[in-house]
């Protein structure tokens, strides 16, 4: 299986009002938004990314229009509508503040699996299309591109941060627990055997590292490492070729 890049679109307008805006038309970002995801754009410049897929939200597209454009090759992005945002029914387009005085609040808070919106999707539905697309494409570009592959995933908070606790093995109850900030960078490696976990709300920091050198193929590991392991770019995973 490939290696899936989880991205947060960048802040939007509606972050910024505080309002729920779900799949509302006519979100974008806002300035400091696409300050975000070009800033995302240069973190994985060097990383030879093998698709891109995205909600089909404008923002998630704006923020995945300037992730992708440093690539050096060509790179079209396509959208999945299983990564559109959580159809949160009457409660969209509403005002957070209003909607934390709700009886369902509590509920989405505390026990998020049992929480449905009214006029909309229940938490765990979302969770379960999320996974299973996330899940979908990353058996696709490790078919098409190798298990080396990195492939890039731009969608919504509570949508990675579903898919998170899914690959952490952790209930949807305690999905609340992860915490997914606009354009932060979240890294889920797949394999036969389980999903590894290796990195989450990342704002920072060199990521050439997921790249593999072109010329050897390295075996991976399917197995966690005991003891923790060497780590990417060190002396003895360029020996011995394995990760």
């Amino acid at each position: 299986m490939a290696t899936v890049i989880l991205v947060r679109h960048g802040r939007s307008t509606a972050n910024v009002s505080g309002v729920l805006a779900g799949r509302m038309a006519g979100v974008h970002l806002d300035d400091t938004g696409v300050k975000q995801s070009a800033a995302v754009g240069e973190r994985l410049a060097s990383v030879r990314l093998a698709a891109a897929i995205t909600s089909p939200l404008e923002r998630c597209r704006e923020t995945c229009r300037e992730i992708i454009r440093p690539q050096a090759g060509p790179l079209r992005a396509r959208a999945e509508k299983q990564l559109s945002e959580c159809d949160y029914g009457e409660w969209q387009g509403r005002p957070l503040r209003e909607l934390a005085k709700e009886k369902l609040w509590k509920t989405v808070q505390s026990q998020p699996s049992a929480a449905t919106f009214p006029g909309g999707e229940s938490l765990r539905a979302m969770q379960d299309r999320a996974v299973a697309a996330i899940r979908r494409h990353d058996a696709r570009v490790a078919d098409e591109h190798g298990d080396d592959a990195v492939w890039l995933a731009v969608s919504h908070g509570d949508l990675i941060k579903s898919i998170l606790a899914d690959a952490l093995g952790t209930h949807l109850d305690l999905f609340q627990r992860i915490h997914v900030d606009p354009a932060s960078v979240s890294i889920v490696r797949y394999s036969e055997t389980r999903p590894f976990v290796l990195g989450t709300n990342t704002h920072a920091g060199d990521l050439s590292w997921l790249t593999p050198p072109r010329k050897a193929r390295r075996r991976r590991r399917t197995d966690a490492e005991i003891g923790g392991g060497a780590g990417p770019d060190t002396p003895a995973e360029s020996q011995t070729g394995t990760s």
